[in-house]
Parts: structure tokens; C-alpha cells; sequence
């Protein structure tokens, strides 16, 4: 089988799609799967060339990120594959694949008896209602709704079929926009492979970046955006110190919070503090001494450095306001630590049924209660919690199961 995999921008700044599909494509290759990718942008993964080629088509243009490359591309290459799978929606990539596939069917096929490959589209969350009802996209849910009629429509529900990562997102995906009345669906889930043993290079590298060395932490990993929660963060940890201050050894309610090791630093790691909302997370820390000297930004993490990061922190947090699935997340859950993640990020399901972590709304109040239920834990349970959510990754999220089933939706079809 032959698989093309077509997506915006492998650039892992932009998200977690970029490392969905290397996964797919590494363990699809140990399947005898041969996979290719094209993007429109020029970012290329060198490490990964003896596992699939990539075609970079880019830098494309405009917000849409069109390039008049990809259908001449497609019309050219498409006729090669037995699969299309789309990962994204709303720009061009989406609506250039079944365009270039209208014409093939329309003008050539009857004559050219040229195969037509199978087209499913993963939209990766991009259906969540979040989108629509966000206070602060509102003309985004404007524009999002035409587009939807006059283009994104059609793609979705001509598709042979849509995938998704998990339940909720699939269950979600029925909510905002109507007619949406795709062919076929299913979830296929999604899972990386497992991380590296630990070694203390991985710990050493980490913290030639972040200097902690010897102070427990906590880890935020993603990208410093409005949607992650990350200045709920800062305000919450920021409360959790204040009532350290004023009730020493104590919580508001007089149980005492288990800071055994001292208040655990909060490292927040990833791309994003170059822009308005990463300069506003800077300023809530530097405006407060105490989180000035607690806090740490050491940017994108990768390779040794990012697993030391896993490996050597107390607990992960994300408090997203939509998360489609969390590759961190399951990174985390994969390392052995317990993860306190709002409800709005569409695993936690999963994860509350093996208790792998903490669950709360995705406010202020919810990440402030995840982080003191956490710090009033035992170290006992903190442990158990922790392998918990370790057998959750091998039951749910681990890469070869995940991709099985994607080759068997694909020969179903």
C-alpha cells in the first residue's frame, strides 16, 4: 500500500500534527506501508528521510496558504498512491486535493481508467466547537461558517471517510456546523512510540537549559498560546505560593500541602513568548519577584532535552481550553509522571478511567483546584497515580496499536 499524506506545514512550532504523521509514517513503514508526504511549506525532517519522503512545495502564500504547486502536483503524482489522508482543515491543501481530484474523476478517468486513491480527511480537532464559540474569535467563526458552506463543506462530506483520535472529538465534530454528513467515521486514535529510557545525559541536557538543578518542578510543554491556559497557570501557581506565605506548612482549610522537597519551580517550555500573548505571560512573572525566581521559560524543547525535562519533573500540567488530543500529554503519561489536565482536553476520559492524573474545569478555579489537590497528595499516591497513567499510554496511546488500526480502516474501505 501506498499512502500520501497531505498537510499544511511540517514545522513542529505550528503543533503536534507534524509528529502524528512521522509516527504514522515510521511505524506504517514497519508494516510494509510506503507513505509519502507533501506540505506547502520547506521544512524538511532529515532524520526521518529513510522512513518516507517528503515534498516540500513551499513557502506558500497568503493566510490561506495557497500554492499554485499542489494541484499541478497532485494531477501529476496522484494516480501513485492507494490512499489520500488530509490532516487539517480550512486552507488550501484540503480544498487543492479534492479539486485535483473532481478533475481526475470528471475529465480523465473514464477515458485514462487512471486509479483513483481513497481520500480520508483527519481534521485533528478543527471541528471542535471551541472554535465557533470562543469569546474571542468571533469574525474567525463568521468566516469559518461561509467557508464552511461554500468549500470546507464538501470536502468534509465527499471524503470517503473522516478520522478521528479519539471518542469525544468525534462527538464533537457533529456539533458546529450542519450539513455535516460525512460518508464514513471513524476513530482510529492515535500514539507515539515509547519514549527512551531514562539516562542522565537526558537530565544533564535539560538542565544546561532550564537551571534548576536539584528543585523540584512542575512542567508545562507546548506552545504559549491563549488557548493552552497558560496565564491560569502563572495565576494559579501564583495563589498556591500565596497561601504558602500566608499559612506556612499550611492550605487555606488547614491540610497541609506536602512540599517535602521545598514549592516546586514551574517550568513553562515551548515556542511562542515572541508573541503578544507570550510577551503578556512574561510580564505577569516578572511584575512578581517570587515568580520571577520560580518560574523558567527555556523554549523549545527537543531530543535529550525535552525526555530530561519528562523524566525529571514532579507532575505535567495543561489547563487547554481545547485540546484535541495532547501529544505531550501522552508523552508525560508515557514517562511515568501524573498529568493535571482541564476537561477540555478530549483524552481525559481516558486517562480519569485508569486515574492517571487530575481533571477540573478549564478556569482559573479548576486549574487552581488540580494544582492544590496535587500538592496535598502523598508522595505514595502521587507514585501510584503516575504508573497509572503509564498503563494508560500502553493501553490507549502507544504507536503500533494506533497504526494498525489506521491500516485496517484504510484496507476496509
Amino acid at each position: 500500500m501506498k499512502v500520501l499524506h497531505v498537510v499544511d506545514s511540517m514545522d513542529p512550532k505550528k503543533g503536534g500534527i507534524s509528529r502524528a504523521i512521522q509516527t504514522m509514517a515510521i511505524e506504517s513503514a514497519k508494516m510494509g506501508v510506503i507513505t509519502e508526504v507533501v506540505s506547502l511549506d520547506v521544512y524538511q525532517l532529515p532524520l526521518f528521510n529513510s522512513h518516507f519522503t517528503i515534498h516540500t512545495l513551499g513557502p506558500s502564500k497568503t493566510p490561506w496558504s495557497y500554492s499554485s504547486k499542489l494541484i499541478p502536483w497532485f494531477l501529476e503524482n496522484i494516480s501513485r498512491f492507494d490512499t489520500i489522508i488530509v490532516h487539517g482543515l480550512w486552507l488550501y491543501h484540503s480544498y487543492a486535493v479534492t479539486a485535483a481530484l473532481k478533475r481526475i474523476k470528471n475529465l480523465w478517468y473514464k477515458k485514462s481508467k487512471l486509479k483513483i486513491p481513497k481520500l480520508f480527511i483527519m481534521p485533528h480537532g478543527m471541528l471542535d466547537p471551541y472554535f465557533q464559540r470562543s469569546s474571542d474569535r468571533k469574525i474567525k467563526a463568521v468566516r469559518n461558517w461561509a467557508y464552511w458552506k461554500l468549500i470546507e463543506g464538501q470536502v468534509v462530506n465527499n471524503a470517503d471517510a473522516i478520522l478521528f483520535t479519539c471518542k469525544e472529538e468525534c462527538r464533537l465534530a457533529n456539533e458546529p456546523f450542519k450539513p455535516y454528513h460525512p460518508k464514513q467515521e471513524f476513530i482510529v486514535g492515535l500514539g507515539i512510540e515509547p519514549p527512551p529510557a531514562f539516562n542522565g545525559l537526558m537530565l544533564k541536557d535539560f538542565l544546561n537549559i532550564c537551571p534548576i538543578t536539584n528543585h523540584p518542578y512542575i512542567l508545562f510543554l507546548g506552545r504559549i498560546d491563549a488557548k493552552k491556559g497558560v496565564d491560569h497557570l502563572i495565576q494559579a501557581y501564583e495563589r498556591i505560593v500565596s497561601d504558602m506565605i500566608s499559612n506556612p506548612g499550611t492550605s487555606v482549610t488547614n491540610n497541609s500541602y506536602n512540599f517535602r522537597n521545598g514549592i516546586p519551580k514551574l517550568v513553562i517550555a515551548g515556542p511562542g513568548l515572541e508573541t503578544p500573548y507570550g510577551q503578556k505571560i512574561l510580564s505577569m512573572v516578572k511584575s512578581n519577584p517570587f515568580l520571577n525566581k520560580s518560574v523558567c521559560f527555556p523554549g523549545m524543547l527537543a531530543g535529550n532535552a525535552k525526555w530530561g525535562a519528562f523524566y525529571g519533573c514532579e507532575a505535567f500540567v495543561l489547563p487547554s481550553h481545547q485540546e484535541n488530543f495532547g501529544i505531550a500529554v501522552v508523552e508525560a503519561l508515557a514517562c511515568c509522571k501524573p498529568v493535571l489536565i482541564s476537561k477540555q482536553v478530549n483524552i481525559c476520559h481516558e486517562i480519569k478511567g485508569f486515574k492517571g492524573g487530575l481533571i477540573d474545569e478549564d478556569s482559573l478555579e479548576g486549574t487552581y483546584n488540580n494544582l492544590k489537590s496535587w500538592f496535598k497528595m502523598s508522595d505514595q499516591d502521587r507514585k501510584t497515580m503516575g504508573l497509572n497513567g503509564r498503563k494508560c499510554f500502553e493501553n490507549h496511546f502507544e504507536a503500533v496499536p494506533a497504526t494498525e488500526r489506521l491500516i485496517q480502516t484504510m484496507n476496509a474501505i
